[in-house]
């Protein structure tokens, strides 16, 4: 296995694991409940428990970094993306900033369906998660006003969605990995497909499984292989038949460690997503970061470069395609953009509540 082959597999399955020897300050983990969360759906739960990991101190700058599907604080802290923001010097350098890192509802270790309800577990989307987080940050940590929202893929998407619903809490927003469009085309149809595979396979049983459903790993493997790794990426790397059928047999040998119920309940989550009516509302300077092999968010559509026209501090950075980048998987890797993060951290203003 060639490293570069071995670097992709390992991004498909998301295995993304702390920086070993990151020489930036040691992660703290913290928990705080919400208490009688309102759901979109009207349901109210009384103890929402959300689990965060911040890095530095509380008198630093805060930072407020949001992980996509699946991932949880853990998975921002790998020497791709921690590694290269986190350490002395660096754009987010931990000895000036306050980072904070929330487990999304759903995921990690905030409440979820497999704690216990399974499928009676609220249906949550994207408003509800970036209020928890809101509700986290201000009413948790005490925090009133943070430099800085950046986010991945989900998480890039609850970034449009912060500047929207909270547009006088931040100074800068960074969205990566996403659009501020309505979840459809090619990545919803995607995503609605892999869901159906692992609702219909008859070990998911209506969500009652003893066993996790076999059909399961084949779907996610579907799905990743579709949206994420590149063209040119893949060209690089699995050159031939005999190179391919190596990759999806090293990614069907992965276990798969997701519950079914939380993985279909944190896919669904995107089913509503749609900020494209209020970019007008956003106040921050804002600096989109898509690269230009993502298969889901494809920059010829034209969706995201028509909407930062409507923000009046608006601009687009898109890292050119390579064999190097990794379609959706790009902005896992801030060497990609860590010159651009810094340039706008040194030049938007600070403002206040």
């Amino acid at each position: 296995m060639t490293r570069l082959r071995a670097a992709l597999i390992a991004a498909l399955v998301s295995m993304s694991v702390p920086a070993m020897a990151a020489d930036y300050p040691a992660p703290k983990d913290g928990e705080w409940i919400a208490k009688d969360f309102k759901f979109h759906t009207g349901e109210i739960m009384p103890e929402l428990r959300l689990h965060y990991t911040t890095v530095g101190e509380p008198n630093g700058q805060p930072v407020l970094v949001l992980h996509g599907s699946g991932g949880s604080a853990a998975s921002m802290l790998t020497p791709a993306f921690a590694g290269e923001l986190f350490g002395p010097g660096q754009p987010l350098d931990a000895t000036k900033y306050y980072i904070i890192i929330p487990d999304g509802i759903g995921h990690g270790k905030s409440s979820k369906p497999s704690d216990a309800m399974r499928t009676s577990f609220p249906k949550y989307d994207y408003n509800d998660m970036v209020d928890a987080q809101y509700r986290l940050v201000t009413e948790g940590l005490g925090v009133k006003h943070l430099r800085l929202v950046i986010g991945n893929s989900m998480g890039g998407m609850h970034t449009w969605i912060w500047g929207e619903r909270y547009p006088q809490m931040m100074d800068i927003l960074m969205p990566m990995a996403s659009q501020p469009t309505a979840m459809a085309a090619r990545n919803w149809i995607l995503r609605r497909t892999m869901l159906d595979t692992i609702r219909n396979d008859p070990d998911y049983n209506n969500g009652n499984y003893a066993n996790q459903p076999r059909m399961m790993k084949y779907a996610i493997a579907a799905y990743r292989f579709a949206s994420a790794g590149g063209t040119l990426g893949y060209q690089t790397l699995a050159p031939t038949a005999a190179q391919a059928d190596r990759m999806v047999d090293d990614q069907l040998a992965q276990p798969v460690t997701a519950d079914a119920n939380d993985f279909i309940y944190q896919w669904e989550a995107s089913h509503d997503y749609d900020p494209s009516a209020g970019m007008e509302k956003i106040e921050a300077t804002l600096l989109a970061i898509n690269a230009a092999d993502d298969e889901r968010n494809p920059p010829e559509t034209g969706v995201t470069e028509a909407a930062v026209k409507r923000i009046k501090h608006g601009q687009i950075y898109l890292i050119p395609a390579s064999s190097k980048t990794r379609g959706h998987l790009t902005t896992g890797d801030a060497k990609f953009y860590a010159k651009q993060l810094q340039e706008v951290l040194q030049t938007a203003p600070q403002r206040t509540m």
